[in-house]
């Protein structure tokens, strides 16, 4: 059977200077189950090399209709991760970890490579719609998820940043991300401080479904998911308790409700029409 780094070299070309995994790892199923976010690393950043074998091992993940939208940003300057970050950590709503993060990656839509394809070869851009960004947005996604998989299988802990949407146009410019360019997520990557929790997850009789969508038992099923979790996984702060007050008792539910209750990213649409997208 070919070696991953012969199966990386046979995809990418010269360009992928990975070297091998190591020994086998445990079984994918085992670890997707067991696995969680980390939120405390140790301080050592992640060798360049495994990063790079680590990003090419993404890209080899599903895209749409092999038109690769999807780029992954390195930041390894510490100056540059700390404002790109620090924003992100204070505040009253501020994630105070994301200060300690030894290494960050940013997965970026890329619908720019296309369009120049177009120009490259005299053909007419006939899809300049919703579709468009929806498309290379979920690309990015999609890389995302697997390269937490695979650092995940190398040892390493892994935390997906959404709150890089909370700033796209800083992001942008200290990326140098041109038109049609955009970031989807933040991802921190290093080696655990500690053993990540794994946070309880809906019943599958809520989010799988068979044959047709289907909401039969869904409040029901939320209550009873709510006392489940607080029971074993129980919050240990109330989130705007100063504005909605302290609940007696606080559930999952109760927590995202509050968290959406405020508005969020509100901007977003407006600074993707701004980089050349339409969303029509």
């Amino acid at each position: 059977m070919p070696s991953v780094t012969s199966l990386l070299h046979e995809r990418f070309g010269s360009d992928t200077d990975s070297p091998e995994s190591g020994e086998c790892v445990q079984s994918v199923h085992q670890q997707l189950a067991r696995r969680g976010s980390v939120r405390k690393f140790r301080p050592d950043a992640v060798p360049d090399r495994t990063l790079r074998r680590l990003c090419a091992l993404a890209l080899c993940a599903p895209t749409k209709s092999d038109l690769q939208q999807r780029d992954i940003v390195i930041v390894d300057e510490p100056s540059l991760r700390a404002q790109i970050l620090g924003p992100l950590a204070e505040g009253p709503l501020g994630q105070r970890w994301l200060v300690d993060v030894p290494n960050l990656l940013i997965f970026c839509g890329n619908n720019r490579r296309q369009r120049r394809i177009h120009a490259l070869r005299d053909r007419p851009f006939a899809n300049d719609h919703l579709d468009a960004f929806f498309n290379a947005a979920v690309d990015a996604g999609i890389a995302l998820s697997a390269f937490v998989i695979a650092a995940e299988a190398d040892g390493l802990g892994v935390c997906p940043i959404s709150a890089i949407r909370n700033e796209p146009i800083a992001v942008s410019r200290l990326l140098r991300l041109p038109d049609h360019v955009f970031p989807v997520a933040g991802l921190a990557v290093g080696y655990p401080a500690e053993e990540p929790k794994r946070s309880m997850r809906l019943p599958l009789s809520v989010t799988v479904h068979r044959n047709a969508y289907s909401e039969t038992g869904l409040d029901e099923a939320i209550s009873a998911y709510d006392l489940r979790r607080e029971m074993a996984q129980p919050y240990s702060t109330q989130r705007s308790w100063k504005e909605f007050g302290m609940a007696k008792s606080y559930g999952w539910s109760e927590d995202k409700a509050r968290q959406y209750a405020r508005a969020e990213r509100a901007d977003f649409g407006q600074f993707v029409r701004q980089i050349g997208f339409k969303l029509d």
